[in-house]
C-alpha cells in the first residue's frame, strides 16, 4: 500500500464518496477556497465547485442546523466545525435536535450527517483551541463518536460515516494531520463501526489509548520493551459504539490496564472505559485501572505550562511502571 498522511487520508475518503453519490457535499467555514483552516478540504472546490464544497458564515449553530436539515431532506452533508471547543456554540442543534430527530419521529427520519471535528492540542493555541470534547457528548444517546489515530482509519471510518445513516461526530486530532501511513488503495474500504484495533500486541500491560495517545502508547511500549515489559496497545477507534469485547479479551490476557487520552482527566474517555472493565472484567486484573489524561485545569498557552499539563509518552511509561513498584 502507498503511504498517506492523515490529512490525505481523509481528503481522499471525501473526495471518493462525493464522487460516488452526488447527494454528498460538504460545508464549513473557509472549506472552499482556502480548503479550511487545515488544508483537508485544498483543491476540492475546483473539481466539485461552489454547490458542493460550500463556505458558510461563522455560526456553528447555524451550520449545523442546515446540515440537520439537508440531511433529513434526504442529502449526506459532512460539516467541518475547525475547533472541537466551537462545538458548544452548536450544542443546542447537535444534543436537542440531531441526537433525538429519529427518537422523536418514531424512526421515520434518518440524519445521514457526518460532523468532522478537529481536536486537541496544537501548541500553544491556549485554553478556548486546544480541548478534547470527546466525552462531552458520550453522555448523550443518539450520536455516533469516532476517534481515529491511523490514516487507514481515518479514511476507512470516515467513508462508513458518510456512508451511515446516523449522525457522527467524527475527531480529529490535530497533531495527527501531518502524520504518515498505509492507506489502502480502494474507494471502497471502509472500517466498521464498535471494532477496536490491535495495534501492537503483549502480554503484560495492556493500554489503550484514544486518538493521538495511541502514537504516544506505541512510543512508550517500544521503550518499556527494551525494560522487558510486554505492552499491548488498544486503539478504540470508535467511543460510541465501544468494543467491549477487544478491551475485555486483552485484559483477560494482561491482568493490567492503562486507559490515556488527552482530554482532562476528570469524566474523560477512560472513564467510561474504566467503568465498563471494572463492571464486566474485574476480576481479570491484578491492579487497578491507571488513567493518564490532561491534568484538570484550563490548557495553558505557555509552552512550558502546556506541556506539563498535557499527557506524554513518560506519563504512560510511569503508569505502567507502576504495576511493577506496589
Amino acid at each position: 500500500m502507498r503511504e498517506l498522511t492523515y490529512s490525505e487520508a481523509i481528503r481522499e475518503a471525501l473526495v471518493e464518496e462525493m464522487r460516488r453519490d452526488a447527494n454528498v457535499f460538504l460545508m464549513g467555514e473557509d472549506v472552499g477556497t482556502f480548503g479550511g483552516v487545515w488544508g483537508v478540504s485544498h483543491g476540492m472546490l475546483d473539481e466539485f465547485g461552489p454547490e458542493r464544497v460550500r463556505d458558510t458564515p461563522i455560526s456553528e449553530i447555524a451550520i449545523v442546523g442546515a446540515g440537520l436539515g439537508a440531511a433529513m431532506m434526504g442529502m449526506r452533508p459532512v460539516v467541518e466545525i475547525m475547533f472541537g471547543d466551537f462545538l458548544m456554540c452548536a450544542g443546542d442543534q447537535i444534543v436537542n435536535q440531531v441526537a433525538k430527530a429519529r427518537f422523536m419521529s418514531g424512526g421515520k427520519a434518518d440524519v445521514p450527517l457526518t460532523i468532522r471535528v478537529t481536536s486537541g492540542a496544537p501548541g500553544s493555541a491556549a485554553a478556548q483551541h486546544s480541548q478534547s470534547p470527546e466525552s462531552w457528548f458520550m453522555n448523550i444517546p443518539g450520536i455516533k463518536i469516532v476517534a481515529p489515530a491511523l490514516p487507514a482509519d481515518a479514511k476507512g471510518l470516515l467513508k462508513t460515516a458518510i456512508r451511515g445513516e446516523d449522525p457522527v461526530l467524527f475527531f480529529e486530532h490535530k497533531m495527527l494531520y501531518a502524520e504518515k501511513g498505509p492507506v489502502p488503495d480502494d474507494a471502497d474500504f471502509t472500517v466498521p463501526f464498535g471494532v477496536a484495533s490491535v495495534v501492537r500486541e503483549g502480554v503484560d500491560v495492556t493500554v489503550v489509548g484514544v486518538g493521538n495517545m495511541v502514537l504516544k502508547a506505541l512510543k512508550a511500549a517500544a521503550q518499556l520493551a527494551e525494560q522487558g515489559i510486554r505492552v499491548e496497545v488498544i486503539d478504540p477507534r470508535t467511543l460510541v459504539p465501544l468494543d467491549k469485547e477487544t478491551l475485555i479479551r486483552s485484559v483477560q490476557k494482561t491482568s493490567r490496564v492503562v486507559i490515556a487520552h488527552e482530554a482532562h482527566l476528570r469524566s474523560g474517555p477512560a472513564a467510561e472505559i474504566a467503568a465498563v472493565l471494572a463492571e464486566e472484567a474485574i476480576e481479570y486484573l491484578d491492579g487497578p485501572i491507571v488513567r493518564v489524561g490532561a491534568k484538570n485545569v484550563p490548557l495553558p498557552y505557555s509552552p512550558i505550562l502546556e506541556q506539563f499539563v498535557l499527557p506524554d509518552v513518560s506519563d504512560i511509561v510511569a503508569a505502567v511502571a507502576s504495576f511493577w513498584k506496589r
